[in-house]
């Protein structure tokens, strides 16, 4: 199982982008969105609360998401995750972590302003805690997907 959460964690540092869906009175919506997780495998992103996944987030919180680091031409590499989201406090920490997942370096000219970044009411920071991670990898098993369930 440390095999696992080990592909697991390199497979959420190498990626960048999470695939969300969320579902709403008008169905299935799946919105791509910037993350950076945690050691538990939860995983955090900053999002307008008026785009359509943040209203579903609020009347449904369960959630899958997919992350994929393949590269064209090569094994297949990926998460697909089941769980629950909410709307959650930020931190100066994270702000910082998704400034760099985003640009890879903190532009010098951007300031930091914890009370614009942080608690700006148009934006908020949204958790997803799986529940269900499903890992390929294809170099070492093939399309036989290994699952792990969380707490």
């Amino acid at each position: 199982m440390d095999a696992i959460k080990k592909l697991i964690e390199e497979i959420l540092s190498k990626g960048y982008e999470m695939s969300l869906a969320t579902t709403d009175e008008g169905g299935i919506w799946v919105s791509d969105v910037v993350y950076v997780y945690d050691t538990s495998f939860n995983i955090y992103w900053r999002s307008q609360v008026s785009t359509r996944h943040s209203k579903a987030i609020e009347k449904d919180s369960q959630v899958s998401a997919t992350i994929t680091t393949s590269v064209h031409g090569g094994k297949n590499e990926g998460l697909q995750i089941d769980g629950e989201a909410q709307k959650v406090k930020g931190s100066v920490e994270m702000f910082v972590s998704h400034l760099h997942k985003r640009y890879g370096e903190i532009p010098h000219t951007m300031h930091i302003d914890e009370n614009n970044k942080l608690t700006d009411p148009e934006i908020s920071w949204y958790k997803l805690k799986p529940t269900k991670i499903e890992l390929i990898y294809e170099k070492y098993y093939g399309f036989d997907k290994q699952v792990i369930i969380l707490d």
